[in-house]
C-alpha cells in the first residue's frame, strides 16, 4: 500500500526561476529528493484560473509558455512529463456532483512546470492539472480540496502553486534585492500563524483578515491554490515551511508542506 503523501503549496514567483539556480529552486529540488516518489502529481496552478472546473486528461500534456517579455531561452523549455487520463477520471469522480470537464487542450502552465522542473527534473512523474473556477468563492475551493483527500493514500502528490503575497503593481523588477514591504511581511506572518494553529476559517475568509490582505492578495488567483493543500489536512498533521523569502518586495516565495 502506498505511503500517505504530503500536500505542498509552492510560492512559484518569477517564471525565470525555471532557469535559475537560487535559494528557492534549490529548496524545491531538495523537496523532490526527500519526499516519497509519487505515482503521479495533481497540480492546482494560479495560472489556470477560468470559468468552470476542468482537469487535464491527455496522455502527453504540452508545456504552456503563458507569459511575455522574457528571454528566448525561457520559451525553449519543455517539461515533457506524461499525463494520466486515469487520474483525471478519478479526480472527476471524487469531485462529483461538481461538474468537472475532462480537458484535452490546456496542458502544464508555468505555475506547474517552473516548479516541477526542479522538483522532478527528469519529468518522469505523470502530472495532471486541475483548474481553479474563477466564478466560485473561496469556500468552494476548500471543499473541493477536502474531496481530494483520498488521493493522498493512493500515492498521489497534491501540489498547488501560487503566492501567498502577490502584488505585481508594487513588485521591483530590478536585479538588486529590495526590502519587503511591511504589509507583505505582516500578511505572510499572519497566514503562517494560522497554518500552524490549523485555524481554517480565517484562511478561507482571508479577505477579512485585515487591511494588509487587499495589498497582499489584490486578486484571488495566487492565494486560492493554498486552500487545495490545506483542505486535505488530517487532524494532528504538522506544517513545515520549506522555502522562505519575499521576492521583489511584494511576492512571497513561501513553500508550505502539510504532513
Amino acid at each position: 500500500m502506498p505511503k500517505q503523501m504530503p500536500t505542498i503549496f509552492f510560492g512559484h514567483g518569477n517564471p525565470m526561476n525555471a532557469l535559475e539556480q537560487n535559494a528557492y529552486t534549490q529548496g524545491w529540488g531538495a523537496i523532490g529528493s526527500r519526499i516519497p516518489r509519487p505515482k503521479a502529481v495533481l497540480a492546482v496552478s494560479a495560472h489556470w484560473y477560468v470559468s468552470g472546473t476542468a482537469v487535464t486528461a491527455m496522455a502527453a500534456p504540452r508545456t504552456i509558455h503563458d507569459f511575455g517579455g522574457f528571454p528566448p531561452e525561457l520559451y525553449e523549455i519543455r517539461y515533457p512529463a506524461p499525463g494520466d487520463p486515469g487520474l483525471a477520471r478519478r479526480v472527476q469522480s471524487l469531485l462529483a456532483p461538481v461538474s468537472v470537464r475532462l480537458d484535452e487542450r490546456w496542458g502544464l502552465d508555468h505555475g506547474t512546470w517552473s516548479v516541477l522542473c526542479h522538483v522532478f527534473p527528469d519529468a518522469s512523474v505523470p502530472v495532471v492539472q486541475l483548474s481553479i473556477d474563477a466564478t466560485q468563492p473561496a469556500v468552494f475551493h476548500y471543499e473541493l480540496g477536502k474531496r481530494l483527500a483520498p488521493l493522498r493514500d493512493e500515492g498521489i502528490l497534491i501540489i498547488s502553486s501560487g503566492n501567498l503575497v502577490h502584488n505585481l503593481h508594487t513588485y521591483s523588477w530590478g536585479r538588486q534585492p529590495v526590502k519587503p514591504f511591511d504589509w507583505a511581511l505582516r500578511f505572510e506572518q499572519r497566514v503562517r500563524e494560522l497554518l500552524v494553529g490549523a485555524e481554517v476559517d480565517p484562511l478561507i475568509n482571508y479577505e477579512a483578515l485585515d487591511r494588509d490582505a487587499m495589498l497582499a492578495a489584490p486578486s484571488p488567483d495566487h492565494y486560492l491554490p493554498l486552500l487545495y493543500v490545506i483542505a486535505p489536512r488530517r487532524e494532528g498533521e504538522g506544517v513545515t515551511f520549506l522555502v522562505e523569502g519575499i521576492d521583489g518586495g511584494s511576492v512571497s516565495m513561501l513553500t508550505v508542506q502539510i504532513g
